[in-house]
């Protein structure tokens, strides 16, 4: 259990950070856009306007930044199925001790605090063996 608590923590974070390196990879990815004046290949030979786009760069740099995305959206896709299993196994965990992992773990409070918010008298050590109790299981 203590095992993917912490692997959730992480898989949140690489999602995250997957997300934004995907999003610079984007940036550099700039597409352009022009409006060209030709005619029509037959007669009458009428003036026409164009519009035209594609990504700015050299077709070998697009193909990197491509493949660079992709295996970012593959991190990220491995990263959110650690996330949701941990999740799955986190809600197996009997209420309490939901509120404690999310206290101490996930907002990061001490011992003390989490011992406060729980109520019924608890102390710090007394949470804190708990937590070590049902982590050890």
């Amino acid at each position: 259990m203590k095992k993917s608590i912490f692997e959730y923590m992480d898989a949140c974070a690489l999602v995250k950070e997957a997300e934004e390196e995907i999003r610079a990879l984007e940036k550099r990815m700039s597409m352009v856009h022009d409006r060209v004046t030709g005619s029509m290949p037959e007669f009458p030979y009428a003036a026409t306007h164009f519009n035209i786009s594609g990504i700015a760069g050299d077709f070998e740099d697009v193909e990197k930044i491509e493949e660079e995305k992709r295996k970012l959206e593959k991190l990220k896709e491995t990263a959110e199925k650690k996330k949701l299993d941990a999740e799955a196994e986190m809600n197996l965990a009997p209420m309490r001790m939901r509120r404690i992992i999310r206290y101490r773990v996930f907002q990061g409070m001490p011992w003390e605090q989490v011992a406060e918010r729980m109520g019924k008298g608890a102390t710090g050590d007394s949470i804190r063996k708990e937590f070590d109790r049902f982590v050890k299981k």
